[in-house]
């Protein structure tokens, strides 16, 4: 997974009016910090990380931040967390966490399958549960991707995530060896399709007998 560059500046004023006063120009505040970094504080062009944020996950964007003040410096990072307004979805902050490239971080990743397996040929139908795994490694190690075979999952089979194959010295921290993917019998579809609509059927029911409990009383 690459860096990916973006320039930020330092700021010494904080609070809502200097925010404002960044937002005006284009910019919105943030913070870079990490287990052995000084909190810093920065400001970011909008567009700029707009950009980076439609072509990537914002948990998933390994940054290299250049920082401008008097002289430049530059800083690996990742973003913790990033704040934007419910509404009119601006920008409003955004936390970076710096990385050091000798020491593994956690990341999710996401799941992707290959192969066309037993069960879908037989008319049964594949379930993803999980679409993204998180992996702890090193930044350079990052992988783009998590690929899982399907080709022998028969229906009714499933894969957990202690059979995934993993590269280098990627991990999986997992306590519990959970599902990854499996595939479901069209039996199963069929009978939750049926539940469904008794279901639906059901409150049909009770909502035409309060309808018809309501006549009643106006009529008394």
């Amino acid at each position: 997974m690459d860096f990916i560059e973006l320039k930020v500046n330092i700021r010494k004023q904080t609070g809502n009016g200097p925010a404002r006063a960044l937002r005006r120009e284009g910019r919105f505040p943030a913070v870079l910090y990490g287990p052995q970094t000084e909190a810093t504080l920065l400001s970011v062009n909008c567009h700029e990380f707009e950009q980076i944020l439609k072509d990537h996950q914002a948990g998933q964007v390994l940054l290299n931040l250049v920082i401008e003040n008097d002289e430049k410096t530059a800083r690996h990072a990742m973003i913790r967390e990033l704040q934007a307004d419910p509404v009119s979805r601006n920008l409003l902050h955004v936390d970076f966490y710096e990385i050091s490239m000798d020491r593994k971080i956690k990341v999710k990743v996401p799941v992707v399958t290959s192969g066309k397996s037993i069960g879908v040929e037989m008319g049964g139908m594949l379930q993803l549960i999980r679409r993204e795994l998180e992996v702890f490694c090193l930044p350079n190690e990052i992988p783009e991707t998590i690929e899982i075979d399907i080709t022998n999952l028969d229906i009714g089979d499933s894969l957990h995530v202690n059979e995934i194959p993993l590269a280098g010295n990627v991990e999986i921290p997992a306590d519990v060896n959970y599902t990854v993917a499996t595939v479901l019998s069209p039996k199963v579809e069929e009978e939750e399709v049926v539940e469904e609509e008794e279901e639906l059927e059901e409150e049909a029911e009770e909502a035409a007998e309060r309808e018809a409990a309501a006549d009643t009383g106006s009529e008394e």
